[in-house]
């Protein structure tokens, strides 16, 4: 098996143009250089191996527990890291220029199962699986789309009976991180009024299986699968007692789509650099390309969009700190994210020219993984939507 180059070494250098390092504290800084070590020994290392065989690296959720990059946002009490969300953004921004499959374990497991058992479970429920999910001990996964019901999440058929003594769990959700290798489930279904809760399947449970969707081009390191529900007896304590409705599964996403916006801007970081210096050191026409004005224009044009991000990444952690972030918002930078991270990607790669399509660099992998990213979590233009109606006060979605 032939090795890639970016086996050996990750000579990474963080772009800031605008000294927005001089707006972080020096915990910040410290947690960023902390993680952007683990990813460089842990992550980047392997990862084009793991993408080009399609491996989820079971090992590295305990040592995501280690790092302490699960839940960073929760008491630590609980196992988290008491941290605040510009510390959540900078570890997701750090993780995902690794990879955007190895940032989806991780905020799936903060972000979608402990944070809806920390803000919407029972006492007894944060004591029993937040330590050990925050450790790595365990993993998590959180569904809510279905086969018939992605972008609509109300039209959900997912349904729960109350059969006494326990609850009766039935229907089925798929696209779901984590979930062949989980071992546990934070599931939304409807009870028999029609209104969504949060339950707690387990592995083992009699009647719940976590088939593996295969044949995925993108998030190839990361683990996807569906979650089947028929006749899964829940046990009552299982229940989130703290919140129902549509409400409980978006305050989820929220945070998820928080951690995304930083996140994408770390794939984005990862490509401008290797694109930098690709162009630094490529020749044609006896010098380097990147002395052509056409090269030029591209870097320039990717540094400034990510620059623009990092801004508003900044500015809307801080307003997540401060409890004022929208929904809208946090769509906001999420979209602009993503979609800056796909356009940095796609030049990136026209830099590279045909080396951009092959393992020996990051491009083609970040630019494939980006598709996912600017899908899941809502789509581009359902965020599109969000702001749309957030301007004019008409849902264009209904």
């Amino acid at each position: 098996m032939s090795i890639s180059k970016r086996n050996f070494t990750d000579e990474f250098e963080s772009l800031d143009f605008y000294a927005i390092d001089d707006l972080l504290a020096e915990e910040h800084q410290l947690i960023r250089s902390s993680i952007r070590d683990f990813v460089k020994k842990e992550i980047t290392p392997f990862i084009e191996d793991w993408a080009e065989r399609n491996h989820f690296p079971e090992e590295i959720v305990k040592k995501f527990g280690q790092a302490g990059v699960f839940g960073p946002t929760l008491p630590e009490k609980y196992g988290g890291g008491g941290l605040d969300y510009i510390a959540y953004g900078l570890i997701m921004q750090e993780i995902e220029r690794g990879d955007s499959g190895m940032r989806s374990t991780a905020s799936v497991q903060g972000s979608l199962v402990m944070y809806p058992i920390h803000a919407y479970g029972s006492e007894e429920q944060r004591n029993r699986y937040l330590p050990k999910l925050a450790s790595g001990e365990m993993l998590g996964c959180f569904g809510l789309t279905e086969p018939n019901h992605g972008s609509n999440p109300a039209g959900m058929e997912t349904n729960f009976k109350d059969m006494g003594d326990h609850y009766l769990l039935n229907g089925a959700k798929m696209w779901i991180s984590n979930a062949p290798k989980a071992d546990l489930a934070v599931g939304w279904a409807k009870n028999e009024e029609g209104r969504i809760h949060g339950l707690i399947a387990e592995r083992g449970m009699e009647g719940f299986t976590t088939p593996e969707t295969h044949g995925k081009w993108s998030l190839r390191a990361s683990s996807t699968g569906e979650l089947v529900f028929s006749d899964v007896k829940i046990p009552k304590e299982n229940l989130l007692p703290n919140k129902s409705g549509l409400g409980g599964p978006l305050g989820c996403l929220d945070k998820a789509r928080y951690g995304i916006a930083w996140g994408a801007i770390g794939a984005a970081m990862d490509c401008y650099d290797a694109a930098k210096r690709y162009a630094l050191e490529r020749e044609q026409f006896g010098k380097p390309v990147a002395g052509f004005q056409l090269i030029q224009k591209k870097l320039a044009e990717m540094l400034t969009e990510i620059t623009k991000a990092q801004l508003i990444n900044w500015k809307l952690g801080k307003m997540m700190d401060e409890g004022k972030a929208s929904t809208a918002q946090i769509s906001l930078a999420k979209r602009n994210s993503v979609e800056t991270a796909l356009n940095v990607a796609r030049e990136a790669r026209q830099i590279h020219g045909g080396m951009g399509i092959t393992g020996d660099y990051p491009i083609m992998r970040h630019m494939m993984n980006l598709e996912s990213v600017v899908t899941y979590e809502g789509t581009h233009d359902i965020h599109l939507l969000i702001l749309g109606a957030e301007i004019t006060g008409i849902p264009a979605f209904k």
